[in-house]
């Protein structure tokens, strides 16, 4: 004998609130507490208990006896974007990653900070073990080499000014005069190699991109036993970024 499905539990109260979110959101120009109450099929006192909840998280905006959306209606929609952008990158990433035979990175230079968003690895292409801050050794890796390479001087200045270089390395180059030099010099839209100066043992490319006005990289790591691959996979990995990539339409 077939067990009956059990209906899903309702809750009434959202149920109501949603119905006066729609109601508001049929009104361009905003609606009155009566107009939403006879437009959602509620009882005005219940209407008004909800407007002033609703209102109260946010969600909608009283403006001379008028309801609108509010902001927090709009960041609804600005979460889903993101984790809708995170998902496509992580996709991204994963197809890269068996493209090259490597672990693959997407990170981005936010808010004054080096910022790793996305890896992407699997057996035989192990990611780098974060074994010294990503966001404070921005001198030591690809990673981070690539994206301060995008910043103006007063940006560089700024990032060394809060995190000092740190030797991780006998390869870690930490002299800042060097390193600002060395940023410099670097030509635009190359990729950065780096070769055991933030770990030994792991040799790391990076390509700048632009993400809207955002800073960002994808990097690729590979073990020093694979060294000799490096350059030809950063170079592919120049070559693929934007075919991958720049169809995604995501925020950071």
């Amino acid at each position: 004998m077939a067990t009956e499905k059990a209906a899903p539990t309702l809750i009434g109260s959202v149920q109501r609130a949603l119905r006066l979110l729609e109601a508001v959101g049929e009104h361009r120009e905003g609606a009155t507490a009566k107009q939403l109450a006879r437009k959602a099929g509620l009882p005005l006192g219940t209407t008004y208990h909800l407007l002033r909840t609703l209102t109260h998280e946010g969600y909608l905006e009283r403006v001379d006896g008028i309801y609108v959306h509010g902001k927090a209606v709009g960041s609804l929609g600005r979460h889903r974007e993101v984790r809708q952008g995170r998902e496509a990158v992580s996709r991204a990433l994963n197809r890269l990653r068996e493209e090259l035979g490597a672990a693959t990175y997407f990170a981005t230079y936010r808010d004054g900070e080096v910022e790793v968003v996305d890896v992407s690895q699997a057996p035989g292409t192990e990611a780098v073990e974060e074994w010294a801050d990503f966001g404070a050794t921005g001198n030591a890796h690809a990673i981070g080499q690539c994206l301060l390479g995008q910043l103006d001087r007063e940006g560089r200045l700024d990032y060394f000014s809060r995190h000092r270089p740190q030797s991780l390395t006998r390869r870690t180059v930490t002299d800042s005069g060097v390193l600002m030099r060395r940023l410099e010099a670097r030509p635009l839209g190359r990729p950065v190699l780096e070769q055991q100066e933030y770990m030994p043992g792991v040799v790391c490319a990076a390509v700048p991109i632009m993400v809207g006005a955002a800073v960002c990289t994808i990097a690729l790591s590979l073990p020093v036993a694979q060294s000799h691959r490096l350059p030809a996979a950063a170079d592919r990995l120049g070559a693929r970024v934007g075919s991958v990539m720049e169809r995604l339409s995501f925020t950071i």
